[in-house]
């Protein structure tokens, strides 16, 4: 079967430094994978080349065995959350996914099915300026959601969510995960990637340190004693 993700002697570079160290990790269908690393470890710039918004400088990242940009309707497939400054401040919520919709031909139907997935229906006739971090964080998703897609990447999906939001997110990429759907997410909340992911993928300083089940990561201790260990504390 072929992976959701799969990276390949990886690297991508800007002048003399590889932000990216010849990465080579596959993702597993089905599965949540948390993606983590320290600031700088390369997480951004690696999920970045895999969206094709960036080149790499060797190797490949494919998205179902392809380059993303050879999807054919790649938001039908894969829903992305990268960041909150997608959207337009001055419109309100729904009106920025009713753009994204007409774009990627998602019908009218399935933008009040998002919202409410999120629980941000209430808010969705304002604009998205009044929004909190947290609900602007529970819009992306709703875009990423959009198409009905089989792929998640999400980075960062948690910030700006209080402890209820971040435990309702916890339940809800669970949800998401029920219905078949594969999860590639990257965060700093290693507590609560604990309770969320199947497998594991830690790099640092551009390199892979660690890859496998989430147990086999973390042995007896926690996820945050195994990051900090293998990490040396992000020095």
């Amino acid at each position: 079967m072929t992976a959701p993700v799969q990276f390949t002697n990886l690297v991508k570079s800007f002048g003399s430094h590889r932000a990216v160290d010849d990465l080579t990790a596959s993702i597993k269908p089905g599965q949540i994978t948390g993606f983590l690393g320290p600031n700088g470890a390369g997480k951004s710039t690696t999920l970045r080349v895999t969206l094709g918004l960036a080149r790499a400088t060797n190797g490949s990242a494919t998205v179902f065995g392809t380059a993303y940009r050879k999807l054919k309707n790649p938001l039908r497939r894969v829903g992305v959350v990268l960041d909150t400054r997608g959207f337009i401040p001055s419109m309100s919520g729904k009106k920025n996914l009713d753009i994204m919709a007409t774009g990627m031909g998602a019908s009218k139907k399935r933008i009040t099915e998002v919202l409410e997935l999120v629980d941000v229906a209430s808010a969705g006739k304002k604009p998205v300026k009044s929004y909190s971090l947290g609900m602007k964080q529970r819009l992306s998703l709703a875009g990423a959601l959009l198409g009905d897609p089989e792929l998640l990447i999400l980075d960062e999906p948690a910030n700006g969510l209080d402890p209820y939001g971040i435990a309702w997110l916890r339940e809800f990429l669970r949800s998401l995960q029920s219905e078949g759907r594969t999860i590639l997410v990257s965060s700093h909340q290693l507590a609560e990637m604990q309770n969320t992911i199947d497998d594991v993928i830690i790099i640092h300083k551009g390199k892979l340190i660690a890859h496998a089940a989430l147990p086999d990561v973390i042995g007896e201790g926690s996820l945050e004693d195994a990051f900090l260990r293998l990490t040396k504390g992000g020095i």
